[in-house]
């Protein structure tokens, strides 16, 4: 019961009308910039502190069924090809707290950015956790999955951002 609670405020959160309203991104548009804290507390600015470099984006909560697997899936393949895979998981909606007990539990070493209003999210057009975006060095959003993913098909999305 609690997750559904949690599931329906995080998507009457993100349909919240504003500044920030919820857009439909999709392959082929260019990523929206943003600015985000790091658990060790460093500023990560998209694009221009990925100078050029693939990146992969990921959103996601702690009370998402899929998240932890899936994002030890990732760390798996972020392992792999050290160097070559950018990535940045950024949680929706939830405090420093939350998101560094989730990331020690779980163990994974890329960085975990705090979207505590969910401002990114919307930006984004995330309805739905989780949800990642695979951009290509140009800014360009290359892929998109949206749910449950296995570390085969990340790592194939991935990859295809190196080519």
């Amino acid at each position: 019961m609690r997750l559904l609670l949690a599931a329906l405020f995080f998507s009457f959160f993100l349909s919240a009308c504003g500044d920030d309203a919820a857009v439909k991104l999709n392959t082929g548009d260019a990523a929206p910039a943003f600015s985000a804290p790091a658990l060790d507390g460093r500023q990560h600015d998209f694009p221009a502190g990925f100078a050029g470099q693939p990146l992969v984006i990921r959103f996601w909560a702690d009370w998402c069924k899929y998240c932890a697997g899936e994002m030890q899936a990732i760390e798996e393949v972020y392992r792999r090809h050290p160097g070559q895979i950018k990535v940045v998981a950024i949680n929706a909606g939830q405090d420093k707290a939350t998101v560094e007990a989730f990331i020690k539990k779980i163990g994974v070493s890329y960085p975990a950015l705090l979207d505590e209003s969910s401002a990114i999210a919307r930006r984004y057009g995330v309805v739905g956790l989780p949800t990642t975006y695979f951009v290509d060095g140009q800014g360009i959003v290359r892929a998109k999955i949206v749910g449950e993913a296995d570390a085969a098909t990340f790592e194939r999305q991935a990859l295809a951002l190196l080519r």
